[in-house]
């Protein structure tokens, strides 16, 4: 035999080797797109997959909005007016005209202090008898007292820094900023970057985002292939030519889709209802949204795999996804302020990556410096679990 005739008949191979594979790629693509279409007329026929997705979202978006906030304002307090002076009752009801105080006047010291111990007003402030007497001979040194609740100590601050902010501001519009001993040497200008306002809530939401995606994306998906076991679906697909990859494709884009859907609605609220401002881009938003979704979406099937039971999955997911969202994404603790064993613990939290990526596109912009390190921790995040989970799903029927 020729020369030629071998290398017709290795070309000849080749070719048929590559239409091989192109004809198993074709009929993976088939089924792919089939169990694809099985799954979103499975999402539209289930109403609890769009209850989780939109439902959720509302309900925790109106609780963190309008009833968790860092700011404090009306703290109940008791005005104990032992001077009965004109300077004695101007500041005291300089106390009752802040909105930072609900302060109620009275001048006994033991009728505050039961309350203070009762726990039905957390701080008590006194003006003592001398308080005109002292403010008459020019002695401006602090001369009033606060007490206050410890049992909460941020409370507890807070009382004392408006205090003396309320005292200061009452000094110098009657006329005694001119005194050295509140004067400072150096004059002092604040000014605040991306949040001006100091609104806790404009921080507190793209924290809610992140925790709205991380546990419908989790819970979404954890039910998926334990509700497929209980139905005795999942045998009749193990039976059949289609792959694991395949079946794990074909739970992904659904609800990757149905969560995006989820985002953009909950932005849509921040930003309409809540008056959240957005600096950056909706490029931006939906890559980094995109792959926290994903590892979400693929942490709540690697729970499904392991778990063929609805009620462990769903048990397991809220947990696995709540807690740590909560505790160790700096959604509320500062992860500065941890140990450093919690802190190396956060780095393999998605989340913790997530919610500064959120507050920077919200209140500063594209900061690319910040997104594109994240967007690269949470990528590899989802590889990982990924590969977890195509490795730990079952590829054929147990034996009875």
């Amino acid at each position: 035999m020729s020369v030629g005739y071998w290398i017709f008949t290795i070309l000849n191979k080749i070719d048929n080797m590559k239409n091989t594979y192109k004809n198993i790629r074709a009929a993976s693509l088939i089924r792919t797109r089939a169990l694809i279409v099985k799954e979103v007329h499975q999402i539209i026929r289930d109403p609890s997959s769009l209850l989780i997705a939109f439902g959720i979202p509302l309900i925790m978006l109106f609780l963190f909005g309008y009833g968790l906030s860092l700011d404090t304002y009306d703290i109940k307090v008791g005005v104990v007016m032992e001077d009965l002076s004109n300077e004695s009752r101007s500041l005291a009801y300089a106390f009752t005209n802040t909105n930072y105080f609900d302060a109620h006047l009275g001048h006994n010291r033991k009728n505050f202090e039961d309350e203070l111990v009762a726990g039905h007003i957390r701080g008590m402030i006194v003006i003592p008898q001398d308080f005109a007497e002292r403010l008459k001979k020019g002695d401006l040194s602090p001369k009033l007292q606060v007490i206050s609740d410890g049992s909460e100590p941020n409370t507890a601050t807070f009382v004392e820094n408006y205090a003396s902010g309320v005292f200061f501001t009452w000094l110098v519009a009657n006329g005694y900023e001119n005194a050295t001993i509140i004067t400072p040497p150096i004059n002092i200008e604040s000014r605040f970057w991306f949040n001006s306002e100091l609104t806790s809530r404009n921080t507190l939401l793209p924290g809610c985002i992140t925790l709205i995606m991380a546990t419908i994306g989790t819970l979404l998906t954890a039910l998926v292939v334990s509700r497929e076991w209980e139905r005795g679906t999942m045998e009749s697909l193990m039976v059949t030519p289609v792959k694991i990859r395949e079946i794990i494709i074909s739970k992904l884009l659904p609800y990757f889709a149905l969560g995006m859907g989820s985002m953009f609605f909950s932005v849509a609220i921040c930003m309409v209802v809540f008056g959240m401002p957005f600096r950056g881009s909706i490029l931006a938003l939906s890559i980094v949204s995109s792959v926290f979704l994903l590892t979400s979406l693929v942490s709540g099937l690697l729970i499904s795999t392991t778990s063929k039971n609805q009620f462990v999955a769903a048990q397991a997911a809220l947990i696995s996804a709540f807690l740590p969202t909560t505790l160790l994404s700096g959604l509320i603790f500062e992860i500065d302020s941890m140990p450093a064993v919690i802190r190396g613990i956060t780095l393999l939290i998605p989340a913790r990556y997530f919610v500064p990526s959120l507050q920077t596109i919200f209140l500063a912009g594209d900061v690319w410096s910040v997104l594109l390190p994240a967007t690269f921790f949470m990528t590899a995040m989802f590889i990982i679990l990924f590969t977890l989970t195509i490795v730990k799903s079952p590829k054929r029927l147990e034996s009875a």
